[in-house]
């Protein structure tokens, strides 16, 4: 199954937090098959943090969505991740989120897929664009490069270079 997911650091050295999370998903199962060049971001909701850095990986896995979002979980609390009591869009070492996995769509609890607010996300947006521009939400019905287009927020976003991974 092919999925796209979107990592982003801001604490810490913030690129060896994303090559980190790339050498510890192909420890779980999971084949990078392609990613985007990393983007400095600026934070969205709470503004008094470290700009972000952020990729779009596309990976290959056997791993069902829910096994998936497990080992996502894990490698985030081995990387020094906190969950409890952490400030909403608040500073972290790695945050690691599903955007699409295939053409599912789920509404849990615990996982929505696509992402809940990557339609609403440059930072999530812009990079996904080099490597899926064509990909169109199952749900949405416009491909990445459209809602790029029409998404609201213009959060400033920089191209600082490709990923060697």
């Amino acid at each position: 199954m092919i999925i796209y997911l979107s990592l982003g650091s801001n604490t810490g050295n913030r690129e060896k937090n994303i090559y980190d999370t790339l050498n510890r998903l192909k420890s779980n199962a999971v084949e990078i098959l392609k990613t985007s060049a990393m983007y400095q971001t600026e934070p969205v909701g709470y503004k008094q943090q470290a700009d972000f850095y952020n990729i779009a990986v596309k990976v290959k896995t056997k791993l069902l969505p829910f096994e998936l979002l497990d080992a996502i979980k894990s490698i985030e609390k081995s990387m020094g991740r906190k969950q409890a009591g952490v400030r909403r869009w608040g500073p972290r070492i790695i945050d690691i989120d599903i955007v699409f996995y295939g053409n599912i769509m789920i509404n849990s609890g615990r996982l929505v897929i696509p992402h809940a607010e990557m339609q609403r996300r440059l930072f999530v947006l812009v990079p996904l664009t080099e490597i899926a521009g064509n990909y169109v939400h199952p749900g949405l019905k416009l491909s990445v490069k459209e809602l790029v287009k029409v998404c609201g927020n213009k959060e400033k976003i920089t191209r600082i270079g490709a990923v060697n991974e």
